[in-house]
């Protein structure tokens, strides 16, 4: 076989990738529509990536989101998505899945449900599995993009993946988490015109849920996450035009004093700079996600 016949049937392979896929890639941009989940294509900048491992979330054929993922500490740093028009009912029943290109390189980059019986030691090395969260009464698995963001069958059950949650406190995941991730949906909902792109992520501080004496899965610090959408209503009320064309919000993964606070981006990243593994250059959105013109259609032609 040549060279050419070789690259061929290589491509061959990567176009026809199984139904149910996610694949572990060196770049968000390695795969065709990857990057479509993140503003101008471009990921958050600044975070040290040395050991954390970048997912395309695929499913039926199709890039539905990104994952920035830490598999020393086997949570996600932050998954980023387009968020999708959606009544907020919450899902019927969706497996959870895991991912097996966290630990075989040469794995077929499907992302697969968790099989009943016995799961490789390999995997658990690599991510968290569903033992971890089986006996742990005070967290529940946390949805970094939550279903209710989406809108498909499809879309939804891809956020089932334990690469896309987080050990949160019951409390606050039902209760403050639970209400800010509503208020997003509405406020996307009635006034972002255009797409919404949204990040998702963790700080922690060394707290880990144990199982068998040994050190399992990070518990997070602080839940925060920033949108941006350029195409808005600019007649909407001042209270929600002053919250775009991006946003932010951060709050503590705890039982008591766990208010979410809303603040620009601009804010998100100071208090990030001091909880985060990142350098002084982070910026969650291309460009601070500025808008291509601050006036209403109706007068842009008058510039």
């Amino acid at each position: 076989m040549n060279v050419l016949t070789a690259l061929f049937f290589a491509l061959l392979k990567i176009c026809f990738l199984p139904l149910t896929s996610g694949t572990v890639v060196m770049d968000f941009n390695h795969i065709e529509r990857c990057k479509d989940s993140l503003y101008m294509g471009t990921p958050p900048r600044g975070i040290i990536e040395s050991r954390l491992k970048k997912i395309c979330q695929r499913y039926a054929d199709k890039p539905r989101f990104v994952t920035l993922y830490d598999p020393l500490k086997r949570i996600p740093v932050y998954s980023a998505y387009t968020f999708k028009k959606t009544e907020g009912d919450r899902r019927v029943d969706y497996p959870w899945m895991y991912e097996p290109q966290l630990a075989e390189i040469d794995g077929n980059g499907n992302m697969l449900p968790f099989p009943t019986g016995y799961l490789h030691m390999k995997f658990e090395d690599s991510q968290a599995v569903l033992d971890d969260y089986s006996d742990v009464v005070l967290y529940e698995r946390g949805h970094l993009n939550p279903d209710q963001h989406q809108s498909t069958p499809h879309d939804r059950a891809a956020t089932y993946t334990l690469t896309n949650v987080v050990p949160e406190i019951r409390e606050f995941n039902i209760g403050p988490w639970r209400e800010y991730e509503e208020r997003i949906r509405v406020r996307l909902n009635n006034f972002c015109r255009g797409t919404a792109y949204i990040v998702t992520g963790v700080t922690t501080r060394g707290n880990m849920i144990r199982r068998n004496n040994q050190d399992r899965v990070a518990i997070p610090e602080d839940i925060w996450s920033a949108y941006c959408c350029t195409e808005y209503d600019r007649n909407a009320p001042h209270d929600v035009r002053i919250r775009f064309p991006s946003y932010a919000a951060m709050a503590k993964n705890a039982k008591e004093g766990n208010s979410v606070h809303e603040m620009s981006v601009q804010e998100l990243e100071i208090l990030l700079k001091n909880s985060m593994d990142v350098d002084q250059n982070l910026q969650i959105f291309y460009d601070n996600c500025i808008s291509p013109s601050p006036l209403p259609l109706y007068l842009q032609h008058t510039i």
